[in-house]
């Protein structure tokens, strides 16, 4: 892992570089690039040109006829996206994107401007497609794929998360992610991905989850958690897995199985389901709700998402329960219908609790636990204790899949108010719709990419600042796997003393259960607030 300066050694420069961007070289410096694909991955992935090979090499081992297998890449796209072809003529540089990428916040480097990044592409696109680029050259933005470019794109196309933060204030609605997939589909098609996003796609295509983790292990692993919860309180939850019949599937990412602090949130769906009696299953096999194919290409995307609703059909299940993940829940919510189709043989969900029937969820036939939970405490069926997350005062990351991407916004602070006594906002224009990204999604939760990782939390990471300083605050919750596993490392190195937790978790830590023994730590097993002073007294 390369070496991160410190904090205040993070040198910011948004200065204008002295020569014009076309003709400013990229340089691989550790800290600011992924590792390449491995060779198993790229072949588990049916990716073409699988070899060993290394971004910061000069020879990236690419087929002599690399450029024509680019170029009919875009040719193929452009024929087959409508939004593509639009994307790449409607810019007109205004530069309204500019400054809201949390990248280039953090770098100070004009190609991490939206605007410019897409340039990139753009360029090439300009040169090769279109009259004016044909005839005028650079002077109308073109410029002809070369080597360089062709690194420059592998280069700032894995310095985007995308977030669409950018996208929101764009005058003409240029969505920037999906420029960003478009590139990284033409990357793949000379075989250059990066193994940070290989890996967890080949595993989950053949295992069912990122980690690779076989049925046995994933079992095992759930019902640890069972033995933790009733060392916390008490009471013996009973999961079930790959049971036919069952009402519903749940379905989370393999982080909160294996990665902490998402283990925790894990162990508060178990306590939820349990309390509220709901008929639900695990499977075993569709073991993972996030959906690294999103960062990959369209058809992978669309061959992760299928494994879930397969499972569901092999089951029997009447309709998915989804946990806290982000891109899973960007991917139905934003693709599902034209990429798969509506799930037709499952029902439209309705709480077997309440009686609330999910309209939002008639095509994908999916609801986030979140808004299931929010439900559940509208119509007063769980006995909650706020105080027991009175050690904890709490703020609020929007994770942006689910926020600007499927407009999950009032539901998790609903859910908070009810489970914290102490629960404070960050700064405006930070949060909901316009909230900043964790810095590392989109596959870059990386160790190799710690530098560009940090950088570009520094915006969520001031607006953290701001609460931690005026209201003390030392915990931030959200509903995303990457963002609590990228976001620890991110406090840990701009705001010590805040942790990161899932909602759930705090859910399950207020939870009053029935037949549950005297309730004296959370379930991180840290004392609850007052327990400290009863536990010295005692000594």
């Amino acid at each position: 892992m390369a070496t991160v300066p410190k904090p205040n050694e993070l040198v910011i420069d948004h200065k204008p570089p002295q020569t014009g961007w076309m003709d400013t070289p990229v340089v691989f410096r550790p800290g600011t690039w992924c590792y390449g694909a491995k060779t198993k991955n790229l072949k588990a992935l049916d990716l073409p040109n699988p070899r060993e090979w290394s971004p910061g090499d000069e020879d990236w081992k690419l087929p002599e006829n690399w450029k024509e297998i680019i170029l009919e890449g875009i040719r193929e796209r452009l024929e087959k996206y409508r939004s593509f072809k639009i994307f790449m003529d409607i810019c007109v540089r205004c530069g309204a994107c500019a400054d809201k990428c949390h990248f280039w916040i953090g770098t100070g480097d004009p190609k991490n401007m939206p605007v410019l990044r897409a340039e990139l592409l753009r360029s090439v696109y300009r040169n090769d497609f279109t009259t004016a680029g044909k005839l005028l050259g650079k002077m109308a933005g073109a410029r002809e794929l070369t080597m360089d470019v062709f690194k420059e794109w592998f280069y700032y196309f894995f310095q985007c998360t995308e977030c669409r933060r950018c996208s929101l204030f764009c005058p003409y609605g240029i969505d920037t992610a999906e420029i960003t997939l478009m590139a990284r589909e033409l990357l793949n098609l000379v075989g250059c991905n990066i193994d940070w996003i290989a890996g967890p796609a080949a595993n989950c295509f053949n295992n069912g989850n990122h980690l690779g983790i076989q049925p046995h292990a994933f079992k095992d692993m759930i019902e640890f958690f069972v033995d933790e919860i009733e060392a916390v309180n008490g009471v013996r939850v009973e999961p079930t897995f790959n049971r036919k019949g069952a009402e519903v599937l749940f379905i989370t990412p393999s982080g909160d199985v294996f990665a902490d602090p998402g283990t925790y949130t894990l162990m508060g769906y178990l306590m939820l389901f349990h309390e509220i009696g709901l008929d639900y299953t695990w499977s075993t096999y569709a073991s993972e709700g996030g959906n690294f194919g999103f960062f990959t290409s369209h058809e992978m995307m669309k061959r992760l998402n299928a494994k879930m609703y397969a499972e569901a059909k092999r089951l029997g299940v009447k309709w998915i329960l989804g946990g806290e993940c982000g891109h899973m829940w960007r991917v139905i919510n934003q693709y599902m219908d034209t990429m798969n189709g509506p799930a037709d043989f499952l029902e439209v969900p309705v709480s077997p609790i309440t009686g609330t029937r999910f309209d939002n969820a008639r095509a994908t036939k999916m609801t986030h636990i979140v808004e299931f939970t929010a439900d559940l405490i509208k119509h007063g069926k769980l006995k909650l204790d706020p105080s027991r997350n009175d050690h904890h005062r709490v703020t609020y990351h929007d994770s942006c899949n689910t926020a600007r991407g499927m407009g999950l916004m009032e539901e998790p602070r609903y859910v908070l108010k009810n489970v914290c006594n102490n629960f404070f906002e960050m700064p405006a224009g930070t949060t909901r719709e316009q909230t900043f990204c964790c810095g590392s999604g989109s596959g870059l939760n990386t160790d190799e990419f710690m530098e560009i990782r940090m950088r570009g939390g520094l915006p969520r990471a001031n607006a953290v600042q701001y609460v931690h300083d005026k209201h003390d605050v030392n915990m931030m919750a959200c509903i995303c796997a990457i963002d609590r596993a990228v976001l620890t490392a991110s406090m840990n190195y701009w705001v010590p003393g805040v942790g990161i937790t899932g909602v759930h978790e705090l859910v399950g830590n207020a939870l009053v259960m029935e037949g549950e023994t005297e309730r004296t730590t959370d379930l991180r097993g840290e004392p609850l607030a007052g327990m400290e002073e009863s536990e010295d007294e005692d000594l």
